[in-house]
């Protein structure tokens, strides 16, 4: 009995000694050789079992060993992170920093317990406190499931008793069955308020640089975008700002579809209509009513049919007058999508399914070398593990699929381009393909879903106000550029319906028109779970009131005006982040401070989870509660009389600019441009 005891201990020192060893290698950084060294040197002697002393009396000295070298390490650890919450540009995540601190002592409690859960989250009534760990009662259900029975309170105790030393918990209280209320350190939420004031918002430090590929919006060219492209381009182009912001390589890329049977019709009605197209540019000034000319001709005309099917042959074998031909039809959607673009603010390479088809026939010859794939009536199919349906890589005509083009568009991105992160933002219907095309890439061998990060960001469609698909009037699907004029149409009138006509210059009006009609219609798609179908309002989205951009953005500039109104210049803010204390004393100034620190949480939520709603719920969040302090701190005070000011309590003033940078960043990531006047 005492050796198999001796044996766990054993195994627990030496797991805590390979926690030591990774804590080291992140303190090198620091200027702490003299103790690295002494830690590093004792750690090297305890690795060796022969310098173990396995008696019971080894067994005391390991455990006072392991007490004395804990004891060392916190007063360690302590340092750094007051080093690194304070002297670091970047900004702290609060919740990150507390599941550190309470894994610590989790796993100083209850050595023996793997994988023990942790759950921190902001507290939602401030009686409570700040922040709580819940972990007490799912750790209780764990050891009940091992034969151990423990009360979660007790489970709560031990955990607190085992909290290290640390920079940002003023105390705890254990509430309920087993709630550990945790309340911060005002000195600690000032400081880093003043750290965001003085630096700006900076992204939480980043472990390591990595390559992210976001494929988004992929229209289809010869035709027009539609309402159906507007929320792939939208939550795609939000997607890159995100992990750009936080510090990653991004690479935007549009799989247009460029390339198929399509475009041998096409060409052979561009021959007809423009015969002369080699040496005089096509005059094509509505590529929609083209593209329907020709499918009627192809669907009508057996000899048209005939010709197309040749023509798609003759651009298959890279002929160069039908690549003339296929470039001139690609350059007149591209000058279409461009206006959308542009309008919307988004930046994107283009690289269609026409940038693969070299590619393609390597990816079905590794396929077939490694015996994975199958015959089926003249059709090459891949069956992927667990996978009911399989992916045709080869039609029974020797042509290849969107399945081929995308297994190819995979392997190029994971060995040519190299990313570590690769997100598909397409509609949800398309997840089953993508589902396939996934499991085909690990099947062969092509990457290891623990390693590198493959993804698909589905979204629902979007519905009309009579919850059915968004359609014109008259049944057709919604240009996507006529739905843009409408909003610029819609938020002139909201404009000129408050009197802003009357105090705006024409250019501040126009640049209003434009934040209010643009930043509305992505809000109103961003703003809502993308997994779920949304409906199409312009009356909701133009609302100044509820969770909307025109809310936000008039609040924004409202916020912006306070210092402006006050005859506060931006230098003297600057001066004052430097040098003025941000008191916390008032529970809405606290209250207003915690919210503002929450952003790096919700920025690695959104990391994680891609969902981009969350943002919006913390920016509406962070406005309605700068509402409730400014409605009861007085920034500014002023003469009665003559209305002049008398009093401008500064700290209050630096609340009020660390919110407006705090939105402004959020307002950057999901797309919007806020404006100083409205």
């Amino acid at each position: 009995m005492l050796q198999k005891q001796i044996s766990k201990w054993v195994f627990v020192h030496l797991t805590f000694i390979y926690g030591l060893l990774s804590e080291l290698h992140s303190l090198l950084t620091f200027n702490r050789e003299r103790e690295i060294k002494s830690l590093s040197a004792e750690i090297e002697r305890l690795k060796n079992p022969q310098n173990l002393d396995l008696s019971s009396t080894g067994l005391d000295e390991l455990r006072e060993e392991n007490a004395r070298l804990k004891y060392r390490l916190n007063i360690l650890k302590k340092s750094l992170q007051e080093e690194r919450s304070y002297s670091s540009k970047s900004m702290t995540n609060v919740n990150q920093r507390l599941q550190e601190i309470f894994g610590d002592a989790i796993s100083v409690a209850y050595p023996d317990l793997e994988n023990a859960p942790l759950a921190v989250t902001p507290n939602q009534q401030a009686k409570f406190g700040d922040y709580q760990c819940n972990s007490a009662m799912a750790m209780a259900q764990m050891m009940k499931a091992k034969g151990l029975k423990v009360n979660p309170r007790e489970i709560a105790e031990k955990i607190v008793q085992n909290i290290p030393d640390n920079e940002l918990i003023e105390r705890t209280e254990i509430a309920g069955p087993g709630f550990i209320n945790v309340h911060l350190k005002k000195t600690f939420v000032s400081k880093l308020l003043t750290n965001l004031l003085v630096n700006g918002v900076q992204p939480p430090p980043l472990d390591r640089k990595q390559k992210v590929i976001v494929d988004f919006s992929s229209p289809n060219i010869a035709k027009e975008m539609h309402v159906g492209h507007l929320r792939s381009t939208i939550i795609g182009e939000s997607v890159c700002r995100l992990f750009e912001f936080i510090g990653h390589e991004v690479l935007r890329l549009n799989h247009v579809g460029d390339w198929g049977t399509q475009f041998g019709m096409l060409i052979a009605h561009l021959q007809d209509k423009f015969p002369n197209y080699l040496s005089v540019s096509p005059p094509i000034g509505d590529l929609q009513a083209f593209y329907k000319e020709s499918k009627k001709r192809f669907d009508d005309e057996e000899e048209f049919k005939k010709r197309a099917y040749q023509c798609v042959v003759r651009l298959q074998s890279k002929d160069p007058d039908f690549i003339k031909a296929w470039n001139l039809i690609c350059d007149v959607s591209r000058n279409e999508f461009q206006k959308v673009y542009d309008c919307l603010g988004i930046r994107i390479i283009e690289r269609g399914e026409s940038y693969y088809m070299d590619m393609m026939a390597d990816v079905v010859k590794e396929f077939e070398e490694k015996g994975l794939v199958e015959l089926d009536e003249g059709r090459k199919i891949v069956f992927a593990p667990g996978q009911s349906i399989p992916l045709t890589v080869v039609k029974s005509d020797g042509g290849y699929t969107y399945d081929t083009s995308d297994l190819a568009a995979l392997r190029q991105r994971l060995f040519d381009e190299k990313a570590d992160v690769i997100i598909y933002v397409t509609d949800s219907g398309q997840a089953g393909h993508f589902q396939l095309v996934f499991a085909a890439g690990q099947m062969i061998g092509w990457y290891d879903p623990k390693v590198t990060r493959v993804e698909h960001a589905g979204f629902g469609v979007v519905l009309g106000e009579d919850k059915k698909k968004f359609k014109t009037r008259s049944g057709d699907t919604v240009r996507l550029m006529d739905l843009l004029k409408e909003g610029l149409k819609r938020s002139m009138d909201k404009l000129k319906e408050k009197g802003r006509d009357k105090v705006l210059t024409p250019e501040e009006l126009m640049q209003a028109q434009q934040a209010v009609a643009f930043g509305c219609i992505k809000y109103a798609d961003l703003s809502h779970n993308r997994i779920n179908d949304y409906i199409f309002s312009f009356d909701k989205m133009l609302d100044d009131r509820g969770n909307t951009a025109a809310y936000l953005l008039y609040a924004f500039t409202r916020i912006r005006s306070i210092a402006r109104l006050a005859n506060i210049e931006e230098a003297a803010l600057r001066k004052a982040a430097e040098t003025c204390e941000i008191l916390l004393e008032h529970e809405k100034e606290w209250k207003l401070g915690k919210c503002i620190l929450r952003f790096p949480e919700i920025l690695q939520k959104m990391v994680d989870d891609l969902l981009l709603h969350t943002l919006c719920d913390y920016l509406y969040e962070l406005a309605t509660t700068f509402t409730e302090f400014y409605d009861s701190c007085y920034c500014v005070e002023k003469d009665r009389q003559t209305g002049e000011v008398v009093k401008v309590n500064m700290w209050r003033m630096l609340l009020c600019e660390a919110t407006a940078v705090i939105m402004a960043k959020g307002f950057d990531l999901l797309g919007l441009n806020p404006v100083q006047r409205m």
